[in-house]
């Protein structure tokens, strides 16, 4: 008999009593509802992408994450190794936001605190097909991994900052005071990174600060980023000076970051990373952990269906 529950997914951000509080609200919503529904608990590094595939090889027809694009980057990932497999089929993905950050889901309009009408909107079941990005990383001892994202991939700056903002909030505890004080060291360093990518038949070889390769908003870094029209949009950012780079951070805030001096663009499908030094390299906020010699960034065309708000 098919499988017509849907399977939901925890990834607490944290464990406080306030974040369990807010979980046991979450499946009271859902079962005031009325919705048929397994719920499982990630408890550990990996976790979700397990739950994911298997909640995938069970025949779950929708999945939804309770979480931030971290976790739900990890149960895409899951989702496609699984469904990868022969007589698979792959369910739709969806998103309760709860997570330091949100941006894939932010896109469509959802936020983290406005459960409920996360919900309503899920019931109403309607799915997009949207663009799956796919990176081959290859290693320094030679190794290749391939992982796939739904908002970005940042080598560099962008990702130091994801980086270095996990080391402050375990020191501070509070997230906003997080990325302050984050944003602040590395303001400070300032640091570059030889990079040499390939991009649109162009070759680049130049000191950046950061590059950004966005199916979608890219934490504000690709804002024309549309994650169903099958290109990616790249952004990369020079060495600034130091009044520019405050400059920069405001335009990215108030989302006119394309528009400054320091910021070259493209739209591609394919970007080759044949060098970047010693730079940092995330995927939708989850770091990759290990020494990068090359990145492979392609975009496959509306891949997986997502629950989309009405």
């Amino acid at each position: 008999m098919p499988q017509t529950k849907w399977g939901v997914i925890y990834c607490p951000k944290t464990a406080s009593r306030r974040a369990q509080c807010r979980w046991r609200r979450i499946l009271r919503q859902l079962r005031s509802e009325g919705i048929a529904f397994d719920h499982a608990v990630s408890d550990s590094r990996g976790a979700v992408e397990r739950l994911a595939a298997m909640m995938t090889q069970a025949g779950y027809p929708s999945i939804v994450v309770v979480g931030g694009d971290s976790a739900l980057n990890e149960a895409l990932n899951g989702v496609l190794a699984a469904g990868a497999e022969a007589g698979v089929k792959m369910p739709a993905l969806g998103i309760i936001p709860n997570g330091y950050g949100n941006d894939f889901a932010r896109y469509w309009g959802l936020e983290e605190g406005k459960y409920k009408e996360a919900i309503k909107n899920l019931i109403l079941h309607r799915q997009r097909k949207v663009d799956v990005g796919r990176a081959d990383i290859t290693f320094a001892d030679g190794t290749v991994e391939t992982r796939h994202f739904l908002n970005c991939v940042n080598v560099g700056l962008a990702a130091s900052l994801i980086q270095t903002r996990k080391k402050t909030r375990t020191f501070w505890g509070l997230n906003t005071l997080s990325y302050l004080t984050s944003a602040l060291l590395l303001l400070v360093k300032r640091r570059r990174f030889k990079m040499r990518f390939t991009v649109n038949s162009e070759d680049v070889c130049h000191d950046e600060m950061t590059v950004c390769v966005g199916s979608a908003t890219g934490y504000g870094q690709t804002p024309s980023a549309v994650p169903y029209n099958g290109q990616l949009d790249v952004t990369a950012v020079s060495h600034p000076h130091l009044l520019g780079l405050f400059n920069g951070l405001w335009l990215l805030f108030t989302g006119r970051f394309l528009t400054h001096e320091s910021v070259k663009v493209w739209r591609t499908r394919h970007i080759a990373f044949t060098e970047i030094g010693r730079a940092t390299v995330s995927l939708d906020g989850k770091i990759v952990h290990g020494r990068v010699a090359r990145v492979d960034v392609t975009i496959r065309p509306e891949a997986i269906s997502f629950l989309i708000p009405s």
